[in-house]
């Protein structure tokens, strides 16, 4: 099967580095539409009519959970049609299917509008998982780490920024409202960059059969066996996920709680959203040099066990610093993760086929974030906010068993064509 051949390296692209950094730039752009909304969401609730703090508990973590539930299913589908009509087009569908309906939640009067909105994008959804597919389809295999960390830093930068500026609009206008509508036109500027600035050279694959059956969804299953190690990291990249999004829901209730009622709420529930990012940030590159020396498995295993070690003490925070600081700790941890696993999908699959990977690889990274927060909001609104933290961080100890015993120790082995390049 081709998913057993060695990944054949890119044809030669003169600008690929000008397509890697006006990526980063629009992922940058694209990330903070998105989390812009994060701290919002339980502040909105009651606008639509949600006031019991169960249900906000629930509600919250339904919403949260919805649009990836539906992109887990959707986003082989569309990965499937970049492998086919190229990875721009995707990158284009995405983002103007974001814009479009973060407006319209903008504009619901009831809970059950949001829900729907927040659904139907889910269909759109996929626009990470088109980013790295078209870089990834660009750059040498050899740059393939290096670029991957340069597209996560862009979106951590995003996450970073995102959750105070939607936290401090909302603050600085009184609306809810507000912040929906400014992440709808922030994603209308992806829209435009890519349009724009993006470059693709793109052949569209031959008429084949064979090729169509191999990415049918189900031969992925079969794709998946035929890989050593890839269904391991799908497992790596679904658990990572679920355990970092299950506390999502309640972080600004969580906020609340340490704090009361102060009139600053959603701004210091934006900073506790974005400490991780800006931990993220700091510690990416240093995580990224890291792996070139000890391998991606070992800093997989450091980074699931220092985030698993940082996140238990959030459940004993007795104050808004103490909790901020231990978000800090988490985000130092975490940024080694999601890079390091889709660097080494990169190298495990062959170029044609890495837009249908990467769109499984999506589909497991959309099934974490829609499980975890939903499971975050069931376990708040049924023992309590402070469980949310002590059933995060067993599943990161969970997940780094799993990466202990399922992914050889020989993936940490640089590959014949990665010995020459470096020679």
């Amino acid at each position: 099967m081709a998913a057993q051949a060695p990944s054949p390296a890119p044809q030669a692209v003169p600008n690929w580095s000008l397509t890697l950094w006006t990526m980063v730039g629009i992922q940058l752009v694209m990330s903070l539409s998105f989390t812009l909304l994060a701290p919002i969401m339980p502040l909105y609730l009651p606008v639509l009519g949600v006031h019991a703090p169960d249900a906000i508990d629930l509600w919250s973590g339904l919403l949260a959970s919805v649009t990836s539930f539906v992109a887990t299913f959707a986003a082989p589908v569309w990965g499937r049609m970049a492998d086919r009509l190229g990875r721009k087009l995707m990158v284009l569908r995405s983002s103007i299917g974001i814009a479009l309906f973060t407006g319209l939640m903008g504009v619901a009067t009831n809970v059950w509008h949001l829900l729907a909105f927040r659904l139907a994008m889910g269909l759109f959804a996929g626009f990470n998982s088109a980013a790295i597919a078209l870089v990834a389809s660009q750059v040498p295999d050899q740059r393939l780490g290096y670029a991957l960390g340069w597209l996560s830093t862009g979106q951590l930068v995003g996450s970073l920024v995102g959750p105070i500026v939607g936290g401090g609009l909302a603050d600085l206008t009184g609306s809810y409202r507000i912040p929906f509508f400014f992440a709808a036109a922030i994603s209308t500027i992806g829209f435009g960059l890519t349009w724009w600035l993006v470059p693709e050279r793109f052949t569209p694959p031959p008429p084949n059969v064979g090729a169509r059956r191999a990415r049918s969804l189900p031969a992925a299953a079969a794709l998946l066996r035929a890989t050593p190690g890839l269904a391991a990291l799908m497992v790596v990249l679904l658990l990572a996920q679920f355990a970092v999004q299950a506390v999502q829901p309640v972080i600004t209730l969580f906020v609340q709680q340490l704090t009361g009622p102060v009139p600053s709420l959603a701004t210091l529930a934006g900073a506790a959203f974005s400490i991780t990012g800006l931990a993220d940030v700091i510690a990416s590159p240093f995580l990224g040099k890291r792996s070139d020396v000890i391998g991606y498995r070992r800093v997989l295993l450091i980074a699931l066990f220092g985030a698993a070690a940082t996140t238990a003490p959030q459940a004993f925070a007795h104050s808004y610093w103490a909790f901020l600081a231990e978000r800090f700790g988490v985000g130092c941890f975490i940024g080694g993760i999601l890079p390091t696993a889709n660097a080494l999908i990169g190298r495990l699959v062959p170029v044609s086929s890495r837009g249908f990977v990467y769109g499984l690889s999506s589909s497991a990274n959309f099934l974490g974030i829609a499980l975890g927060p939903l499971t975050g909001g069931l376990v708040a609104a049924s023992v309590g906010l402070r469980w949310v933290f002590v059933v995060t961080a067993v599943l990161l100890l969970l997940n780094l068993i799993w990466v202990k015993f399922a992914l050889p120790a020989s993936v940490d082995q640089p590959n014949p064509r990665e010995r020459a390049a470096a020679a």
